[in-house]
């Protein structure tokens, strides 16, 4: 393989240490855990990583076959090993039994199966696979959830010095030089960029999680590594100016993007941009670039540790309020900051050290491989068997009589107000709660643009002579059960018009899943209004997730098309949301119920845009059923209403509680029916 011939002047300037490095790590790792502890709106921490990752690793795989003609693949994947499973498998591992001590229990399997991804490196790809949104804050996040970073890289390591070796070793064979890897490097940063603005529109999930659009920040950091002797040769005074304007870069673009920001998407290329030329500035050692503010004790000595405080600090976050009891305040937040650190700091030492600098597992890669490989197998082992355990719940056969319980009158819910202790009954049919949804009636995804009637939106009594159309997004398609039972019993057949996330009212909305503007609500919203004309119901019900987006107009828009149709037109009011993942609170306060019912005015979202949405219902003749007094009394809504756990989620109610709220609604349709 060629080599690069260095000046003495370069091959001072081109260090084996790189001070500013250890700095800029330091920095990523307090972005990403200050961002996730909420304590500053920060991201692109760990795409600063990435770079850094694909520079170092590129370096010592360009510098082994500058050495040898080669690179020794027991040899680097044992120094990976070595570096990062030891430090995993502990985090699993303590992580899996926090959970099974403190956290839901109705959640653990699903936890442990993250675990056991996590262990094996493939997290983001199971993220992807369940359709997971980074930001949401509902209570769902998995502590392993941080682990998709982590297998992107370690995917990387496997693959990166293969493809590398193969590239140099085709370049020198056709060019006698390295341009064909530059072309190669820069291929693939394009193509990846591409893929990761292109999929960010289509599915977030899949372009922020998927390897595929985050290989080309790690490319990146490669591609400089292979110019590092030319940038070695940069005006010293120039090298400074790109490396402060490299830090700006970094913190300034990383303020800017939001929560709303469409990420990975274009984005993230400020961070990384930025990342870039801080490391490119500082290839030529200037004496007055930002290596000044970079290189210092805090900052090498953060830099240390950043790998034990990324693996402790997001599943301590997540894992606290089952912890304590409550839900994280403010304070908490740097709490778990400092715990986090403080673990790291134990585990460096305790833990890291060991490993890194053992002699014999140093000389002797295929220790090196064994250690780690033991480490990861134990961890993915502790994961897998975890599954098996019993789930610590009671069970019992009245689980079985699912019309037992729910709704029985305003009294019902005054009593449920009061109640304490989970019974037997409802604990045993807490495990089945999340799956409790709608068993009647259509929803459209997402994506779906068009309201086609299909068998399944067809509920009540088929054959009915009469027919209503229940239209909303799924606080609509909630009350499936409930709608199929009025039907069935007034002989009466029943039309599901619902799409999740989409108001039936005109309103503009923006989807945070694809954070932008609903077009496809917009669209299907045109298409359903289309086919209640063609429909002509004798009956409309209209109900939706109230959204900020409420608008006077908006609202008048929408119930001009349904009066226009002739119905009579019936109003149910949005029904409150707790806020937080009912069976899984209820499964970790068994004994004090009462912790998991949400005050009214908590509960209850936008009281002013609920009046606006029912004063044109009203206007427009519609007869409004206002929900509340179903879900709540005494300005307190409890989750468990006659032995009925009310909620699947933390907004939408079970199939059981909706079926049992037949003798509230039904008064009000028949006489829509009879109007």
């Amino acid at each position: 393989m060629t080599r690069h011939r260095s000046t003495a002047a370069q091959t001072e300037r081109l260090r084996k240490y790189r001070p500013d490095i250890q700095g800029l790590r330091a920095v990523a790792i307090m972005m990403v855990v200050t961002m996730h502890c909420g304590i500053i709106d920060i991201h692109g921490g760990v795409d600063v990583s990435f770079v850094l990752s694909g520079f170092l690793i590129g370096s010592q795989l360009l510098a082994e076959i500058d050495k040898t003609g080669k690179v020794s693949l027991s040899k680097f994947w044992a120094r990976r090993m070595r570096r990062l499973a030891p430090g995993m498998a502990v985090v699993v591992i303590t992580t899996a039994i926090v959970a099974w001590l403190y956290a839901s229990p109705l959640r653990f399997r699903d936890t442990m199966r993250d675990g056991l991804s996590a262990a094996l490196s493939f997290m983001n790809w199971r993220l992807v696979e369940t359709g997971t949104d980074y930001f949401a804050n509902n209570g769902t996040q998995s502590p392993y959830q941080h682990f998709w970073s982590l297998g992107i890289e370690e995917q990387f390591y496997v693959a990166a010095p293969i493809v590398l070796v193969v590239t140099v070793w085709l370049s020198r064979r056709l060019f006698r030089n390295r341009a064909l890897v530059a072309l190669f490097l820069t291929a693939v940063i394009a193509g990846s960029l591409y893929l990761s603005v292109k999929q960010t529109a289509e599915n977030q999930p899949l372009a922020y999680f998927g390897t595929q659009t985050r290989i080309w920040e790690l490319a990146s950091g490669i591609l400089l590594a292979l110019g590092a002797p030319l940038l070695s040769r940069m005006n010293q005074g120039l090298a400074a100016v790109i490396s402060w304007l490299g830090l700006a870069t970094t913190i300034g673009t990383a303020l800017l993007i939001t929560k709303e920001t469409p990420l990975p998407g274009y984005a993230v290329a400020g961070p990384v941009l930025g990342a870039c030329m801080i490391i490119a500035g500082g290839c030529a050692n200037p004496r007055l670039g930002v290596e000044t503010i970079l290189h210092n004790p805090v900052t090498d000595y953060v830099g240390n540790v950043s790998y034990g405080w990324y693996l402790w600090h997001w599943p301590i976050l997540i894992l606290w309020p089952f912890v304590v009891g409550r839900d994280i305040t403010y304070s908490d937040r740097f709490r778990v900051l400092s715990l986090s650190f403080i673990l790291a700091v134990l585990m460096y030492y305790v833990v890291e050290l060991r490993f890194r600098n053992n002699a014999q597992l140093v000389t002797t890669p295929w220790k090196g491989i064994f250690a780690g490989g033991t480490a990861t197998a134990g961890a993915a082992a502790a994961t897998a068997c975890a599954m098996f355990i019993p789930l610590n719940l009671v069970t019992s056969a009245s689980a079985a009589n699912g019309d037992a319980g729910g709704y029985a009158g305003e009294a019902s819910v005054r009593r449920a107000v009061l109640q304490k202790e989970l019974s037997a009954t409802a604990q045993s049919a807490l495990p089945g709660s999340p799956k409790d949804m709608t068993h009647y009636g259509c929803i459209d995804n997402t994506d779906v643009k068009k309201f086609v009637m299909r068998d399944n939106c067809v509920i009540g009594d088929k054959q009915g002579k009469n027919s209503i159309v229940v239209i909303g997004d799924s606080h609509a398609w909630q009350w499936g059960d409930a709608f199929d039972a009025l039907g069935k019993s007034l002989h009466v057949k029943v039309v599901t018009m619902a799409k999740g996330g989409c108001s039936p009212e005109v309103y503009a909305i923006k989807n945070p899943e694809l954070n932008r503007e609903y077009s496809e609500c917009d669209s299907w919203r045109t298409s359903a209004f289309k086919s209640i004309g063609d429909l002509k119901p004798d009956v409309i019900v209209v109900t939706s997730r109230i959204r900020r987006e409420v608008t006077e107009a908006g609202a008048e828009q929408a119930f001009k098309v349904f009066e226009a149709s002739g119905a009579q037109l019936v109003y149910i009011t949005d029904t409150p949301q707790p806020g937080r993942n009912v069976p899984d609170c209820l499964a970790t306060h068994i004994h004090d119920v009462s912790a998991c019912n949400p005050t009214e005015d908590k509960a209850v979202e936008y009281r002013d845009l609920r009046a606006v949405e029912q004063k044109v219902a009203e206007r427009h003749g519609a007869r409004v059923l206002d929900s509340l007094p179903a879900f709540c009394a005494d300005s307190v809504c409890p989750t468990v209403i006659a032995d009925r756990i009310v909620y699947f989620d933390a907004s939408h109610m079970t199939a059981g509680y909706a079926k049992s709220l037949v003798p509230f609604i039904k008064p009000t349709l028949k006489k829509a029916l009879a109007g």
